[in-house]
């Protein structure tokens, strides 16, 4: 869906999964471009009180969807921000559609190897416990899912440090903004 936003309110749609760090990452694009931030996952724990994983764990993520659903119609709201959300939120009812209409969803992408080398250095010990690495790697998968709806602009940071990934993401978000613009 093509955004009717004037290119100076269209939200850049930060989302994927390439390792832990990902929300530093959403933070210093917004720094460069002098946008606000809105971090999706912070807004549902300061909403309902507890981390993402607790409400999962203890209530469902039937829960969660519908805390999720709820912050949707508010960050659907949001103009000219860098919004950072994980694809599975994004794969949950509309929520791609009201997002992808505010600005264009840029998806992160790396190689498995360099997605597994990230969270070794991040995880440390815990990396060898298959459990934890089954966890990560499990969603890694549902974060992923989204690239394949038409539409998503992917970004592949494997062999990219952090400055080149946020000068990537920028230069792609301008280019297609004013082309939807």
């Amino acid at each position: 869906m093509v955004a009717s936003l004037p290119l100076t309110e269209q939200n850049l749609i930060l989302t994927g999964y390439t390792g832990p760090g990902q929300p530093r990452l959403g933070r210093e694009i917004a720094e460069r471009l002098s946008l606000p931030f809105v971090e999706f996952e912070r807004l549902i724990e300061a909403r309902a009180g507890e981390d993402v994983e607790v409400i999962r764990a203890q209530y469902g993520e039937r829960r969660l969807q519908t805390i999720e659903s709820e912050l949707m119609e508010e960050v659907a709201l949001q103009r000219s921000a860098v919004i950072r959300i994980g694809g599975s939120t994004l794969m949950y009812s509309d929520h791609f559609s009201r997002l992808d209409r505010t600005g264009p969803v840029i998806c992160l992408v790396a190689s498995l190897g360099a997605i597994l080398q990230r969270l070794h250095l991040a995880m440390g010990a815990r990396y060898h416990d298959p459990a934890e690495r089954a966890y990560m790697l499990g969603l890694l998968k549902r974060a992923w899912a989204i690239r394949d709806l038409p539409g998503i602009y992917e970004v592949d940071t494997t062999y990219l440090a952090d400055d080149q990934i946020i000068d990537a993401v920028i230069n792609l978000w301008q280019s297609v903004a004013i082309s939807r613009g």
